[in-house]
């Protein structure tokens, strides 16, 4: 059974405004009222989307919510609390964000966000003991997933095979999965990211949000460790 669970946000839609709209009306408003320079704030589409229209991948681009809202239910999950969990983003950018599962992010959006701006600016957010809680590296997902070594990389898609919760228990005999969540509104996996995956199944019949497919892969996770007696 599992030793270690690790959950793996792709194609996350989190990054800065990008320069080619930072001149964009629009951002540049957004941007003064926070008193930050265009490309030092968080791409959003719920202020960007205008200036969003002339983006490649405009449509699965500036979501942060949607990684805030995941890494809320997966540092919040019993399976996290037992020490069982390991966390990454991997964002369309070819960023990679690693998260201390021992930092309480803020649960106000706005706060989350400052302080994703702050790492893309710094690279890293610290306690105030020193200890890292946040790390942004430049790293595509083939790259992460080949340093931090899974036994099993599980793509959970709606394309993929339907399975059942003990199906999931026989996914975690493997000592250290890790499942990769699409962290993007619309759209689908490129080619590359299904490339890497193992196994591609789905865990109910039909779309779901991220942040739903989060907590009931790690609900799902968390009885099948503990029905082990590892934990």
């Amino acid at each position: 059974m599992a030793e270690r669970v690790v959950l793996v946000l792709v194609e996350a839609g989190l990054e800065p405004v990008p320069a080619e709209i930072s001149e964009h009306p629009a951002v540049r408003k957004f941007a003064g009222r926070k008193g930050k320079q265009p490309t030092q704030v968080l791409l959003d589409r719920s202020y960007h989307h205008h200036a969003m229209k002339s983006l490649r991948n405009g449509h699965k681009r500036g979501r942060p919510d949607i990684v805030h809202f995941c890494l809320l239910e997966a540092l919040g999950s019993p399976l996290n609390n037992e020490g069982v969990l390991e966390v990454y983003v991997s964002t369309l950018g070819g960023y990679t964000l690693e998260v201390n599962t021992k930092v309480r992010l803020p649960r106000v959006y706005e706060r989350f966000k400052g302080v994703i701006e702050q790492l893309f600016e710094k690279g890293v957010v610290e306690a105030e003991t020193g200890e890292v809680l946040l790390r942004l590296e430049k790293e595509p997902l083939e790259k992460l997933l080949a340093r931090i070594k899974p036994s099993l990389k599980v793509l959970l898609s709606e394309r993929g095979r339907l399975i059942s919760m003990y199906e999931m228990g026989r996914l975690l005999e493997s000592p250290r999965p890790a499942f990769m969540v699409g962290a993007f509104p619309h759209g689908d996996f490129t080619p590359e990211t299904r490339r890497l995956a193992d196994v591609e199944v789905s865990i109910w019949g039909g779309t779901l949000d991220a942040w739903t497919v989060v907590s009931r892969a790690l609900c799902w996770a968390e009885q099948a460790v503990h029905a082990a007696g590892k934990t």
